[in-house]
């Protein structure tokens, strides 16, 4: 990979402005093992590369830029398509929040699938009918026909609109079952750290009522993040 191509990764990825002393600690192994001699010529070709990212992405071509914001660099849209850009940003569906025990079914309904809920439950021990009807709710699973045994109980499967949420060409994209409890698990410890602080601050103000269990939000919002500039 090229070392503006690099470059370009890096300010597109970081959430913040991004300096160019950030930029040159991540490159610096690329730009030396190109043949940089020393600090300041790893420096001067970083510089160089970067002037001309920010150079290309100021012709008229390209709908974003590449601005110096706070110290740092980052990647926004242009003035002149903002307007489009806003009628862009409502349309869009707002990111959905998954309970865990949601965020379970789900996973069980796209590694099984086809599933009935008397399945589902074998798998996750619990009574999932509720988080099933959220699930359809919100368009992520959809039923697939009826499975030919006695009773015969309703079968179902994830949408198309399960795929774009996670970004998925189909489900043969899905990670394995120990990425994707690695994913959960760790999705799972990022909520604690606010879940304490709120708990905490229980302790001291009168607790709200809520809804069920069920249906508060303790998975990893689904949507895709939005650049925006």
């Amino acid at each position: 990979m090229s070392l503006k191509a690099q470059l370009e990764a890096i300010i597109y990825a970081a959430e913040t402005p991004i300096t160019l002393e950030q930029m040159i600690q991540l490159v610096r192994e690329t730009v030396v093992a190109d043949g940089a001699a020393d600090d300041a010529e790893v420096k001067s070709r970083v510089r160089s590369s970067l002037e001309e990212l920010v150079g290309e992405y100021g012709s008229p071509g390209h709908g974003i830029e590449i601005r110096q914001v706070a110290g740092g660099y980052r990647m926004s849209t242009k003035p002149e398509q903002h307007e489009v850009v806003r009628a862009f940003a409502k349309s869009l569906k707002p990111p959905i929040r998954l309970s865990l025990p949601a965020l379970e079914t789900l996973a069980v309904i796209a590694y099984k699938q086809p599933a009935t809920v008397p399945e589902i439950n074998d798998i996750r021990g619990v009574d999932s009918g509720g988080v099933i009807g959220t699930l359809l709710d919100r368009k992520l699973i959809t039923t697939a026909g009826r499975k030919q045994v006695i009773g015969r109980p309703i079968l179902y499967k994830t949408t198309k609109e399960f795929l774009m949420r996670f970004g998925l060409k189909d489900v043969n994209e899905l990670p394995s079952m120990e990425e994707f409890e690695k994913l959960v698990a760790e999705s799972f410890q990022e909520e604690l750290v606010p879940a304490e602080s709120a708990a905490s601050a229980d302790s001291v103000q009168p607790a709200e009522s809520g809804g069920s269990a069920e249906d508060e939000p303790a998975g990893e919002s689904v949507s895709e993040a939005e650049k925006a500039g």
